[in-house]
């Protein structure tokens, strides 16, 4: 006997407004503006958590009172990735990159018309948070920039690694080569990106849906912890919404000149090279899909938007359902599920 599909309304109604809203929110050519919404919010969760992180490194060092280190912004990240693939996800895919978004466009036939829209929204995302931590460390970024005209370094310092616009925006390090950064950006993307691709993978035994965003998070940490000092973006949204707010503050000279070139465009080549391997050397078809991930892909294609299954209401099958994770019946509903063909809908790995 087929497990029932239980959708959220079926036992918590939403009231009339929200429901009338819902309704017209899913529609196939509306329901992208959530989406867009959900990667916003996903690379502001990404952008506020590391960036704000970073600020206390940045500035504690200018006036001599550390207030971060490179261990707490490895965790900030994490973290920021974490929550935003946890509040996200279920809705947008949980792209917060663009590279990630443009390899599912390559491999894993994603929309090409939600493209645009998923990299232009992610970018809005990190100019969204890079502004409110301004607003937030206002004081601290103004006595650092003080500290350093006192001094006389300001114009030398301000856009640097080290300087008030880096807290924001991604600069040649100092002693490094173009070449060098080039290099470090592109093997610490294709680090990150076998992670990702590896935890997207349904026939990955190793890698549960629920402990996908864990593993990701911490290949983040382990890259910026290893690599940071030596220069890295490893998100395109991240540098662009990080870089166009940081020019909207003190003007075209925070552009990075040609280092901006490479902080922002490396990182896509690079995951689409290092999925191009997994492809090639590690997908298998004839695995068979663990019953974690074959259930996490069931409850995406069973969403009633894309039309796999209908809840019949003039039935008199009795489903009761079991909520609150300690086995208490919630309530008891009059319905069937009718399992509908799933030809010519979205790739369910397109989602994730």
């Amino acid at each position: 006997m087929a497990t029932p599909i239980v959708h959220l309304g079926d036992f918590q109604p939403r009231s009339v407004p929200f429901a009338t809203w819902e309704k017209f929110r899913n529609r196939k050519n509306v329901h992208l503006l959530s989406e867009c919404f959900a990667e916003a919010l996903g690379v502001f969760f990404y952008v506020y958590a590391g960036v704000g992180s970073g600020a206390g490194w940045v500035l504690g060092n200018i006036l001599g009172e550390p207030l971060s280190s490179i261990l707490q912004i490895g965790f900030a990240y994490a973290l920021g990735i974490l929550l935003s693939l946890s509040v996200c996800a279920g809705t947008s895919g949980g792209h917060i990159n663009p590279c990630v978004t443009i390899s599912l466009t390559i491999f894993r036939k994603f929309p090409r018309r939600k493209v645009i829209p998923y990299i232009v929204s992610q970018i809005f995302g990190a100019y969204v948070a890079c502004g409110l931590i301004y607003i937030q460390w206002k004081e601290l970024i103004v006595s650092a920039e003080n500290t350093l005209t006192a001094a006389g370094t300001l114009e030398s310092t301000l856009f640097s690694p080290t300087g008030p616009a880096g807290v924001f925006a991604f600069y040649l390090p100092a002693g490094q080569t173009f070449a060098r950064v080039f290099v470090n950006e592109w093997v610490v993307c294709m680090f990150i990106a076998w992670v990702i691709w590896a935890s997207m993978d349904p026939a990955n035994l190793m890698i549960t849906p629920a402990m996908g965003p864990v593993v990701v998070s911490l290949s983040y940490s382990a890259a910026i912890w290893g690599f940071a000092t030596t220069g890295i973006a490893l998100n395109t949204a991240r540098d662009l919404g990080g870089r166009l707010f940081v020019m909207s503050v003190y003007g075209v000279g925070a552009s990075g000149g040609r280092y901006a070139a490479i902080a922002a465009l490396t990182n896509i080549p690079a995951t689409i090279f290092a999925v191009l391997l997994y492809e090639l050397f590690l997908t298998d078809s004839d695995r068979v899909i663990p019953r974690a991930n074959f259930e996490f892909a069931s409850v995406l294609r069973n969403h009633r938007r894309f039309g796999h299954a209908h809840i019949r209401e003039d039935d008199d099958a009795t489903r009761q359902v079991v909520v609150d994770g300690v086995g208490e019946l919630h309530k008891s509903m009059s319905s069937r599920v009718r399992d509908e063909s799933s030809s010519g809908k979205e790739d369910i790995y397109a989602r994730v």
